[in-house]
């Protein structure tokens, strides 16, 4: 590749880079191997004729795409023998990402752990269809697929998705609203608060990847939250402090003990009321939480 050619596909790459991370973030949750990919993709990028290449941008679509698929299946091996729940790697985002109502659900915690439940392929076509708006012959061609079965894929996956979203999402506003007053509760040790701001069917899930001390098994109704929540602090004789933060484009808490950082909580909202805590204590997904992280859809 001459100078030229290599400056062309430099300064193609690096316009599409928030594009590529957010493609192949969304496919993997994890941050860490996200960036792993869009380094394949980038050594597999520069030895491409450019003069070849009618669409540059749906080419290093699919060359994400592909190499986080191949990822993600290894990946997903290894998380059969992960210790507790799984969680994906929280990022701390900036304001405009927020203002995206689409890139924030695709990007949010618990869309995230939906896409958990699907297939990798079902996965990928998922987000590359439904987030990414790929048109189906160009997800079929970078799957090996045909469009007609890329479109029956799409159908199973959208099914299996909407039947677990949230039944009324809440606005940014009922979200911090919802956050505010849980981290009120918290440093009050009031479990009636508590119970006023989760729901009766509210889900906590703790990852500390046998790292951090964490329940390996979900936490189900908001008796048994809060009271391991009020209990759970009062007895380890701990200051726990919740800083208001935005992770994954959604209003979340960086959770300090005596001043050190301790985890993120992100949250589920059906409404005004938590459906779902996901608390990230593993140290080694708390690399993201110190300096904005740029995402984009297009």
């Amino acid at each position: 590749m001459t100078d030229r050619s290599e400056d062309a596909a430099t300064d193609t790459f690096v316009a599409h880079r928030n594009l590529l991370f957010t493609v192949a973030y969304e496919l993997l949750g994890s941050a860490a191997d996200a960036e792993d990919v869009l380094q394949e993709t980038w050594l597999r990028w520069v030895d491409v004729d450019l003069t070849t290449v009618l669409d540059q941008r749906a080419y290093l679509v699919r060359i994400t795409t592909r190499q986080a698929l191949n990822r993600l299946r290894t990946m997903q091996r290894r998380r059969e023998a992960y210790l507790g729940p799984w969680l994906p790697e929280p990022m701390l985002t900036s304001p405009d990402v927020a203002d995206d109502v689409e890139l924030a659900e695709s990007v949010s915690m618990a869309l995230m752990l939906v896409l958990e439940t699907l297939t990798p392929t079902e996965r990928a076509v998922f987000v590359l269809r439904e987030v990414f708006d790929v048109s189906y012959d160009e997800i079929a061609e970078a799957l090996d697929k045909t469009p007609a079965t890329v479109r029956q894929i799409a159908h199973r996956a959208r099914r299996h998705v909407e039947a677990r979203r949230p039944r009324a999402t809440a606005t940014p506003h009922q979200a911090r609203e919802a956050l505010a007053s849980f981290q009120r509760a918290l440093a009050t040790g009031d479990p009636t608060r508590l119970l006023d701001v989760l729901a009766p069917d509210v889900v906590l899930l703790a990852d500390g990847g046998g790292v951090k001390l964490a329940s390996r098994v979900p936490i189900v109704g908001a008796e048994k939250v809060s009271t391991l929540l009020v209990r759970g602090i009062a007895k380890a004789g701990v200051q726990l402090v919740g800083e208001p933060t935005a992770v994954n484009g959604n209003p979340a808490l960086l959770m300090r003990i005596d001043g050190e950082v301790d985890g993120v909580l992100a949250v589920k909202m059906e409404g005004d009321r938590i459906t779902g805590l996901y608390y990230v204590r593993n140290p080694h997904k708390l690399t993201r939480i110190d300096a904005e992280n740029p995402l984009a859809l297009r």
